[in-house]
């Protein structure tokens, strides 16, 4: 059996805080303790395609640790299997460039490969596993929370910090002004980033994916807080957050993206309905971008550092196919294959959500 001698990273999809911590972890446990090569793939599966491939030793990664995004580029398309690419005269026709992505592996002579991402780089990774035997271990990278095969995804924590600074700061303009204030944050179709800033940030409506709402509802219980004395309220809804019987607000679709669905407009809907149903002054705030920026809290550095370090022990053991995932307070391994399966979304028995609706919080459902 070939013995492991040089390891091969790449980040896929959004960034997010705690990438290039992993970046470091993987580069430094695989050269000092176990005396391999490591060489990065830029801009995710892109590199492989296009063969842009550098190597990364220990001074490269130097200094990184409190750095936002990654230092070796990502992309949320560019999946092999189905990509596209300007014709001569402007068609885009998908096609499969896999074996092409594969000589790239082949030509940099790296054994194993350490795929950093959501569930759609971890999607891409099995197939490339299942399909032509490449040797991949996952590491779970999401703000959204949503991969199964882990308690939680490095990157979720500094979103959720930067959700619920910006609920605490809307709390004080709120009041001031007796108004109704929504809040978008991102989250993709799961709700936990609405879910924890409401419920740390004193939401009084939590809008999330899981749970249609009603407007009528939600409505009800603002008006209830201002006939209450409370003048004004908080709502914090997710991206993802559509009323029973209808629809998501999308912003714009982008074919060629893993995701060609691209939220957002949600909280100026909900903004606009409660004034209009209440006659309370409502405005809206959407977060968006800059819950992926920035540097990563102490957890998601931990984490991320702790999956780097186990996704080279993975790979040094031959685990492969799987996705190194937080357990408990252990760090363990998942098929990469269950692992995306299916969606990890807020459930109506969630603690959170029982906690939630025992402050007073509404979820409009």
């Amino acid at each position: 059996m070939k013995n492991i001698r040089k390891l091969g990273i790449l980040t896929g999809g959004g960034d997010c805080p705690g990438l290039n911590a992993v970046i470091r972890a993987v580069v430094h446990t695989a050269i000092r303790v176990h005396g391999l090569e490591v060489c990065g793939i830029l801009d995710g599966y892109a590199g492989l395609i296009h063969k842009n491939v550098r190597s990364l030793g220990l001074a490269d990664v130097s200094g990184i640790l409190p750095r936002g995004g990654t230092i070796l580029g990502t992309s949320n398309r560019d999946n092999p299997f189905h990509y596209s690419e300007p014709g001569p005269r402007g068609e885009n026709e998908p096609r499969d460039v896999s074996a092409q992505a594969l000589k790239t592996i082949e030509y940099n002579e790296i054994d194993a490969l350490v795929t950093v991402g959501g569930d759609g780089t971890q999607a891409i990774a099995q197939r490339f596993f299942a399909k032509h035997g490449l040797p991949v271990v996952g590491v779970p990278k999401t703000i959204d929370n949503d991969l199964n095969g882990t308690d939680v995804t490095f990157g979720f924590d500094t979103a959720l910090n930067i959700a619920t600074t910006a609920v605490d700061k809307l709390h004080s303009t709120a009041e001031s002004h007796h108004r109704v204030m929504v809040i978008e944050v991102m989250g993709r179709y799961a709700g936990w980033i609405a879910l924890g800033a409401g419920l740390a940030g004193g939401g009084d409506v939590i809008l999330v994916p899981e749970f249609p709402y009603h407007i009528e509802k939600v409505c009800d219980h603002i008006r209830g807080r201002a006939a209450g004395g409370k003048r004004f309220s908080l709502v914090v809804v997710a991206e993802g957050a559509k009323a029973e019987g209808g629809q998501m607000v999308v912003a714009r679709q982008v074919n060629d993206a893993s995701d060609p669905i691209r939220l957002g407009g949600i909280a100026a809907l909900v903004a606009n309905q409660v004034e209009d149903i209440t006659g309370i002054e409502s405005r809206f705030t959407i977060l968006g971008h800059v819950q992926r920026g920035g540097s990563p809290s102490p957890f998601d550095r931990i984490l991320a550092s702790r999956f780097g370090f186990h996704a080279v022990e993975a790979a040094v053991n031959r685990k492969f196919g799987q996705l190194v995932g937080l357990r408990g307070s252990e760090i363990r391994t998942t098929p990469i294959e269950e692992a995306v399966a299916e969606p990890r979304r807020v459930r109506a028995e969630e603690d959170l959500v029982h906690v939630a609706k025992a402050v007073g919080t509404c979820f409009g459902a």
